[in-house]
């Protein structure tokens, strides 16, 4: 099952079923939104009667609009390890990232006025779906509602000010989410499915999911033996080697471009590029 948060055509928020080159609206079953459905265990019941609207007549938002927390997994490809000279760690390594960076399929990440050094990084997303504390490496699927594709676009320079990530992975309009949450009995095995990575047509990421240093359920693991992991709460699993900032010259995202990331059947995530002043 496929499931998305979208501005109905009278501009309303919701949610719904994702049906082909349609959505049905499940926002009248009882629940506020996708967050609160997959909160009460209710997604395989999100089938009945409700508004139908082709997929081109809505506006999807983020999968999950207001996750309670963001976390990304940095350097969790050998390949990205490799490329940044850092060293082998024994533990994930985990920052944050905020909701109100995120953006959806079909909207422009922001290239920020501070900065030029705009960077793409296609990941899969993993989406909680039974919260908890301590989850064993063993039964941590069992706590996962379904995957996204995502877009940790990074400002470089803010990023490297100094060791700490945070300023420069929540600048506004920079966390692309989507286009859809993909349930893991429609998922299925995710080893072999590639993260593709693609700017202008040209492919400059590309990996399976196979070659995670940390796969995802040590991942989940780790992060619940720290913080409490609540529903909607969004996981970010790191990208490939081959980000702009390590090629020579580096290369960097502009105003005008198009990047998409593409996760097999999970979906492909197409943003365009716009310059901050623009929104002026």
């Amino acid at each position: 099952m496929r499931f998305a948060s979208f501005r109905r055509p009278d501009g309303q928020p919701s949610f719904g079923l994702v049906e082909g080159d349609r959505i049905r609206d499940c926002g009248g079953q009882g629940h506020a939104d996708l967050k609160a459905a997959i909160a009460a265990g209710a997604l395989a019941g999100l089938t009945g009667p409700g508004d139908s609207f082709a997929l081109a007549d809505v506006v999807l938002l983020p999968v999950i609009p207001n996750p309670d927390k963001i976390l990304c997994v940095g350097h969790n490809y050998e390949s990205h390890r490799q490329e940044t000279g850092r060293a082998k760690v024994a533990h994930p390594s985990i920052f944050t990232r905020w909701a109100d960076t995120l953006i959806a399929h079909g909207q422009p990440i922001v290239r920020p006025r501070a900065s030029t050094d705009l960077d793409f990084e296609g990941e899969l997303a993993v989406v909680i779906g039974r919260g908890g504390r301590a989850i064993v490496a063993e039964t941590a699927l069992d706590h996962v509602a379904g995957y996204a594709c995502f877009n940790d676009a990074s400002v470089r320079d803010w990023q490297w000010h100094t060791t700490q990530f945070t300023p420069g992975k929540n600048f506004p309009g920079t966390g692309a989410l989507g286009p859809w949450l993909v349930t893991p009995d429609e998922a299925g095995d995710l080893a072999d499915v590639r993260v593709t990575t693609t700017l202008n047509g040209q492919v400059v990421q590309d990996q399976p999911i196979r070659d995670m240093i940390f796969p995802i359920a040590e991942i989940v693991a780790y992060v619940s033996a720290f913080t409490p992991l609540s529903p909607g709460d969004v996981i970010a699993t790191g990208t490939p080697g081959g980000v702009g900032a390590k090629r020579t010259p580096p290369l960097w995202m502009q105003a005008g471009d198009r990047v998409e990331v593409a996760i097999g059947h999970i979906g492909t995530l197409s943003n365009t590029i716009i310059d901050e002043a623009v929104l002026d």
